[in-house]
């Protein structure tokens, strides 16, 4: 098969998850022996660079890039199916003249939760469209599968596929716990819950305060004024700003707690991470999260920064506890990865080209 793919995102030098996801799929995608047209803006980086790939750059931004990829991939009789995981312009402009397959991460820009605004315009504007003129939709989990399906319940259950996602690397060793490091990765905003979790780890005893640190790692992303000036004024937390691959890599493999209480997630790349290296983590039980972790994480509400700093004690006061869910992550992980993903992914699209 020949796909045409938007690889905009996996091509930044911050990728943050959709364009992680992007680059893990595509990476997987080019070993199994498909032609590959990858639409981007920007330089393609060395790593994903090759001889099974052609990359279209158009160096528009805003609306003018759409339109040409999509003009560039209507004339393009060879190819098969435009693969669109990061944005719906581009099938809202095919419609039905081109098989198409949205990847659907979350549908955040239909809940309540606050969100980037111009996100959150062109999104409800163009994914009722996407989904429309979809040969095919994929979801990266069960839940955001569910979402979509009560949003748009004129979509047949069968014509969505959950495809889920993998790691940033195959295989990562075991971490080994610093014993003071409380980690946060994500992007800053209001559905990541930074400010409830620096809330709740204010209310530790000052013992623990003394002994752990809370590391914030992420950019700037939006309505996180709040976020930044609490971490800046409480004793004993953190904000590092966005992480490159290899400190990413580093700082979940030696942190001795994994805290990501988000409001919301459709996938939840950084906790299948840490998994990975084994590492005790505390979240929510919202979106896709049970789903990715089971039994593999130590939950709370996220709304009740009391339910939240109770979670934080007891799993840094409990040895047992932390070693359970360790032994349980490394097992957990292994249910995910990018060649199941592209498997999925392919038994999906068949019948839609």
């Amino acid at each position: 098969m020949r796909f045409a793919i938007d690889i905009r995102e996996a091509c930044r030098p911050h990728r943050t998850g959709k364009g992680q996801w992007t680059y893990g799929f595509l990476s997987e995608l080019r070993h199994r022996g498909h032609s590959i047209i990858g639409y981007t803006d920007t330089t393609i980086p060395s790593s994903l660079a090759g001889e099974d790939i052609e990359v279209r750059c158009f160096a528009d931004r805003g609306l003018s890039w759409h339109f040409h990829v999509a003009s560039d991939v209507r004339r393009r009789k060879e190819v098969d199916l435009y693969v669109s995981p990061t944005s719906f312009i581009v099938p809202s402009l095919l419609k039905r003249s081109f098989p198409i397959v949205p990847i659907v991460h979350d549908l955040i820009a239909f809940r309540g939760e606050p969100h980037n605004r111009k996100a959150t315009f062109i999104e409800r504007w163009t994914l009722p469209r996407a989904v429309r003129y979809a040969s095919h939709i994929c979801t990266v989990s069960e839940a955001t599968k569910h979402d979509l399906l009560a949003r748009f319940p004129h979509v047949h259950s069968a014509n969505v596929s959950a495809i889920f996602a993998g790691p940033m690397h195959d295989k990562r060793p075991l971490s080994t716990p610093d014993h003071r490091t409380i980690l946060c990765i994500g992007t800053l905003s209001p559905r990541k819950n930074q400010l409830r979790l620096i809330e709740a780890y204010s209310r530790l005893p000052s013992s623990l305060r003394e002994r752990f640190t809370l590391t914030l790692v992420g950019g700037r992303g939006w309505l996180d004024e709040d976020i930044v000036a609490l971490a800046a004024r409480t004793p004993g937390v953190e904000w590092k700003g966005y992480a490159d691959d290899q400190e990413y890599g580093a700082l979940l493999s030696c942190c001795t707690l994994f805290a990501l209480p988000s409001l919301y997630e459709g996938f939840g790349m950084q906790l299948l991470d840490a998994m990975q290296r084994g590492v005790p983590i505390l979240t929510s039980d919202r979106g896709s999260i049970r789903e990715v972790c089971g039994n593999a994480a130590h939950y709370v509400d996220p709304e009740d920064t009391s339910a939240i700093a109770q979670g934080l004690e007891l799993l840094l006061c409990s040895d047992l506890l932390r070693q359970d869910l360790r032994e349980k992550g490394r097992e957990q992980a292994q249910c995910f990865s990018w060649a199941k993903t592209v498997d999925l992914f392919l038994q999906s699209v068949k019948a839609a080209v």
